[in-house]
């Protein structure tokens, strides 16, 4: 190989003008003495001078074999000397010398006679100590060993980044016999490689010297041009005992196995992530809604391009869901998620929206099945089976859908509809580990999704159930103006057992009643109707309040432990008073004209069902124009502010301007009813009015 900038030969042709020397001979040190015919120095090198110790003008003139050759050797000497000139044969070997400074050392000779133009004859010595040779002989025979018989592909380049020599694991790895490999790039032996990434790096160890470590690279050879293959390449620059840059070698590393390993330990790590993600971002509450969304979230885009949360109607209707092989499947759509792609969006069914599949889409073979459906390479032909309609499957081509997945919701035994998944910008199809992270995922959302369908199914049969129980009453009943309301809880809260009722008694009076029991879902509701029902029979008695809280307190016992709390009181609009029995409530409030607001110092008592505690009747007065403020925990009870501060800020807003009932119920509600108190509401307001 030429060094860089020096004149070399085109096609391999001999070299234009001088060429710098490549020091090999520098390092072998050869030391050159020509004899005459009569044994005498005629001819002595500087390096015969660092050989044998004389100099020059010692050695030359003198018999070679008495300053070179101990006594015992001068007859062996002598004639191997005449053989050489007398024959003209050759002569090689090694031989025991005497150093000027009386030492012996072992040299190795080539001896050969020359003739002059005049025909005389003389004899060339070519010398070399024989230790440094055999040094150098080992280093190459081990480095020449080194190279064919290792594992590890081995190339050496030159200054053009075309290789000049492989060895036989390079071969095999690159699939490219050595001579193949001669005068090309690497670009060119192995088009399928990064050859431009590879090439700057061995500029860069060219023009640097810094050797570069492990470098990864990863392709395909003509060794198997059908799987992607690893390898770790080293690479360091050559130079040779001067100094000149002479190329670059290249050690290669097969490490595909150990590639292949660390790919699907990432790929597991990436599941394992995304699995506790959605631990925790999946069925954050219980609204089905809700949890859709968060599935689709957490799918878009670690897993796909497009996700889609869709239930069987049946499913969400609460009926088990079954269908033959020649039925569609009746579909709500929940939720959906694109990344950035709106006409995939626009293909998909916006959520809430209930669509028919045909028997032939493979949604619906995947919900009827209750199996995954996976097509890795999507096919223009298979676009109808995808899609809903041919407008859909129209978007979803525009859209490069590549490749699809579907995999089914399935909790507690029961196909509950299906998570589909969709590529457009990935390049990769879905392979298998998908398909693994897919179904995991299904699987905790679909317990999710069936823990919110069914805990939504309880809350509306629990409120449709409350709200039959909770009364209708005119504007103006007795000598009282009456507004009142009931809000229940949030979407993602139980229903509570919080009533209020308004009972007209005779003599023009009114019984007022707000409660609560303790607890929430259908059973609270179903305790609340039945002690509403207590409530109103025992009313009609005209009982004295404490005495109707005594009954009520042991009715509540029978209700399967049950406990309320509970506020009655009743407005005799001749004497324009109320009497009040409490229950464990909190006090209602007082709005007097001239006055301001109050709760009342109402003994609040035990709840209903603790048993064996004595209620008290309060007496308070009411004039025309009065209110009363009945109300459940539910209105002023927040995690971030105590009750006393809550109950003041009640007071406050009843001391505001003089308002329409319905218009302070509403008041009350919106700036009283805190986002973070999942509790239903009950609130009642009364007005005295004069009577004739």
């Amino acid at each position: 190989m030429s060094a860089a900038g020096s004149p070399a030969a085109d096609d391999g042709g001999p070299p234009r003008g001088a060429v710098r020397p490549t020091g090999l001979l520098d390092v072998l040190n050869v030391a050159s003495v020509v004899l005459g015919a009569d044994g005498r120095v005629v001819l002595w090198s500087p390096q015969a001078e660092e050989l044998f110790g004389w100099t020059a003008q010692e050695a030359l003139g003198k018999f070679a074999a008495r300053i070179m050759v101990h006594e015992q050797h001068v007859d062996l000497v002598v004639k191997l000397f005449a053989d050489v000139m007398e024959t003209g044969q050759s002569w090689a070997g090694a031989f025991p010398v005497r150093h000027k400074n009386g030492s012996t050392r072992l040299v190795e000779f080539r001896n050969m006679r020359l003739l002059d133009a005049r025909g005389d004859v003389y004899a060339l010595g070519l010398a070399a100590d024989a230790s440094m040779l055999h040094r150098v002989e080992r280093d190459v025979a081990l480095s020449t060993r080194l190279v064919a018989q290792s594992p590890m592909g081995l190339a050496v380049l030159d200054t053009d980044l075309r290789y000049v020599s492989v060895n036989a694991a390079l071969e095999r790895i690159n699939g490219v016999p050595a001579e193949d490999h001669v005068g090309r790039t690497v670009r060119e032996v192995l088009p399928d490689m990064d050859a431009e990434a590879l090439e700057s790096a061995l500029r860069q160890v060219l023009e640097t010297g810094l050797p570069l470590l492990d470098q990864p690279a990863v392709g395909r050879t003509p060794a198997d041009p059908d799987e992607e293959h690893a390898w770790s390449v080293s690479l360091y620059r050559l130079e040779d005992t001067a100094g000149t840059v002479i190329g670059v070698a290249a050690s290669v590393a097969d490490i595909t196995d150990q590639y292949r390993a660390s790919v699907e330990a990432e790929a597991a790590r990436r599941r394992l992530a995304l699995i506790a993600d959605a631990s925790t971002r999946i069925g954050t509450t219980l609204e089905l809604e809700r949890t859709a969304h968060e599935l689709a979230d957490v799918a878009v885009p670690e897993l796909a391009d497009v996700a889609a949360v869709d239930l069987l109607e049946a499913v969400v209707k609460g009926r088990v869901s079954t269908f033959g092989p020649a039925e569609g499947a009746m579909i709500r759509a929940l939720a959906v998620q694109a990344e950035a792609d709106p006409e995939a969006l626009d293909a998909a069914d916006p959520p809430g929206r209930i669509a028919r599949y045909g028997p032939d889409r493979l949604v619906t073979e995947c919900v009827r099945t209750g199996r995954p459906v996976m097509i890795a390479h999507v096919r223009p032909e298979d676009l109808p089976r995808i899609a809903r309609s041919p407008e859909a499957a129209e978007l979803l081509a525009r859209a490069g859908v590549h490749s699809y997945l579907a995999v089914p919701l399935i909790a507690r035994g029961e196909v509950l509809g299906a998570l589909d998944l969709k590529r457009t910008h990935n390049a990769l199809p879905f392979g298998r580990d998908d398909l693994l992270l897919a179904r995991e995922l299904a699987a905790r959302a679909a317990v999710q999704i069936d823990n919110a369908r069914w805990y939504q199914s309880a809350r509306n049969a629990a409120l449709t159930l409350q709200r039959s129980l909770l009364p209708s009453h005119p504007p103006v009943t007795g000598g009282l103006e009456v507004a009142s309301r009931y809000q229940p809880a949030g979407a993602t809260s139980e229903v509570g057992g919080d009533w209020f009722d308004v009972i007209p008694l005779d003599g023009g009076k009114t019984a007022l009643v707000v409660g609560d029991v303790m607890g929430s879902g259908i059973d609270a509701a179903a305790a609340m109707g039945r002690l509403r029902t207590a409530t109103n029979t025992l009313a009609s008695l005209d009982l004295d309040p404490a005495v109707l809280m005594e009954h009520l307190d042991r009715i509540t016992a029978g209700l399967d432990e049950a406990i309320a709390t509970c506020v009655y009181a009743v407005h005799d609009p001749r004497l324009g008073r109320c009497v009040i029995a409490n229950a464990g409530h909190l006090p209602p409030a007082r709005v007097r004209a001239g006055c301001p607001p109050e709760l009342l110092e109402v003994p609040s008592g035990a709840p209903l069902g603790v048993g064996g505690v004595a209620f008290s009747t309060t007496t308070v007065d009411i004039a025309p124009g009065d209110q009363l403020v009945f109300y459940t925990d539910g209105l002023v009870e927040t995690r971030r502010h105590s009750l006393d501060e809550r109950l003041d800020t009640l007071l406050t807003l009843l001391d505001g301007p003089d308002r329409p009932l319905e218009e302070l119920c509403d008041l009350l509600l919106r700036t009283l009813h805190h986002p973070d108190n999942h509790d239903d509401v009950a609130l009642l307001i009364a007005r005295a009015r004069a009577v004739p």
